[in-house]
């Protein structure tokens, strides 16, 4: 088939498209701006423009005609593409329905790895001790990888390894073979706009997977009364640096027990060389690391990661979203402490209600415990002259946030070279 992806520089549709092509499928695609995922389909010469507005689609088609419109969640009804694909008689579907097509047609047993916090780096570890305990395995991971590619379909594999959001309710789509949940935090009230609808989606999942492996204090909080369920309470010893780290590979290490791939010893030796993944506390440079997070317990929880590694701390935080900001504003309180100073940056704004104040960073960060160590600030070259500084005392700096924060970081960077 010819498939065309739609905003193919994401972390959701950009593994797609890699999986599709290893697949045998002819795609391409476009996003409407560059980014690492971009340059990672583009060094594989996958065909590919930098704009939307449906001229490249109607080329594409015209050359070869396109059997499959594959999108996200995130382009509106009266996206030029999304029009122009209908109107050209083309398949539509979303990520979840192309995915669920191609396991099916491979007969392909599904490892989906879920939960609100802690996915992307819990299945790079499991693609990565699989990989090197030599089982074949095809997966998809929403960041880009030191490893290998974001996507990958390999046809001697049995298993499929998938980072299963719950945005969109995009994980209901799937009956997994075993379901790994990280850990279970109200989240994304754009789609769930209460707790219970949120908490019951959990449980839904849970209900639609042969056997899950979850935490008890997350069995506990969505009231979970499923028994395909194995329950932790103790976190593997295990040679990696941070709690949350340790605690995602006692998942991965219960899995492969469960799937009787691998013993204990021999896991443990391959997850305590994990390499990690791009943009979940990736060292960039000396003293100065970039992180995805931006929920209230990514933030205490990378932290506690990176006191393990430096007694001094300097945080840079860009929040997510006007719309979370409004639904977790009041769970900022005591996260940050372990920094010495924080620099709180304008919230990235994405998908937003029109109708909501846009909340300040004095507003968000009023409650923290902390609060005389913030200092509010602006991605410029007063900041970066701060970083600078921070990192030349010796000082370990973590910017985090899930928009713009980063393609800054890099490009500030790369002058510097």
């Amino acid at each position: 088939m010819n498939i065309y992806f739609s905003g193919l520089g994401g972390v959701g549709i950009g593994p797609l498209t890699q999986i599709a092509r290893d697949a045998g499928h002819a795609v391409m695609g476009s996003d409407l701006a560059e980014g690492l995922v971009i340059d990672e389909l583009r060094s594989e010469g996958v065909l590919l423009n930098i704009g939307q507005d449906g001229s490249f689609l109607q080329a594409c088609h015209l050359e070869t005609p396109i059997d499959w419109f594959v999108y996200t969640a995130a382009l509106p009804e009266d996206h030029p593409e999304l029009v122009l694909a209908r109107e050209l008689g083309i398949r539509v579907g979303k990520r979840d329905e192309f995915l669920a097509y191609i396991i099916q047609e491979k007969d392909l047993k599904l490892i989906a790895v879920s939960g609100t916090h802690g996915k992307t780096t819990t299945t790079g570890m499991l693609v990565w001790t699989m990989q090197q305990l030599g089982i074949p395995i095809s997966y998809s991971v929403g960041t880009t990888l030191p490893f290998g590619p974001s996507g990958k379909f390999d046809p001697k594999s049995e298993f499929f390894i998938y980072e299963c959001d719950e945005y969109d309710r995009n994980f209901l789509h799937f009956t997994p073979f075993v379901s790994l949940l990280t850990s279970i935090d109200y989240d994304h009230p754009d789609t769930y706009p209460t707790e219970p609808e949120y908490t019951e989606a959990f449980q839904q999942f849970i209900g639609q997977s042969s056997h899950s492996i979850l935490w008890r204090n997350d069995a506990a909080y969505i009231d979970l009364k499923a028994d395909n369920t194995w329950i932790l309470d103790d976190t593997a010893t295990l040679p990696l640096a941070g709690e949350h780290n340790r605690r995602n590979g006692t998942l991965v290490l219960k899995a492969l027990e469960y799937l009787s791939l691998a013993n204990e010893a021999e896991a443990t030796v391959a997850l305590g060389n994990f390499p990690g993944t791009d943009r979940r506390f990736e060292r960039l440079a000396d003293n100065l690391y970039s992180d995805y997070g931006h929920h209230p317990k990514e933030i205490a929880a990378t932290l506690q990661l990176a006191r393990e590694l430096s007694d001094h701390i300097v945080l840079v935080y860009q929040p997510h979203q006007n719309r979370r900001q409004h639904r977790i504003k009041d769970l900022y309180s005591d996260q940050f402490e372990l920094a010495d100073e924080i620099f709180w940056l304008p919230t990235y704004l994405s998908r937003e209600d029109p109708l909501e104040e846009i909340l300040t960073p004095e507003q968000l960060s009023a409650g923290l415990t902390n609060r005389a160590h913030v200092h509010i600030a602006n991605l410029d070259d007063d900041l970066w002259e701060v970083i600078e500084q921070a990192r030349s005392h010796g000082k370990l700096v973590l910017c985090m946030g899930a928009g713009t924060i980063d393609h800054w970081l890099r490009g500030k960077l790369s002058q510097t070279d």
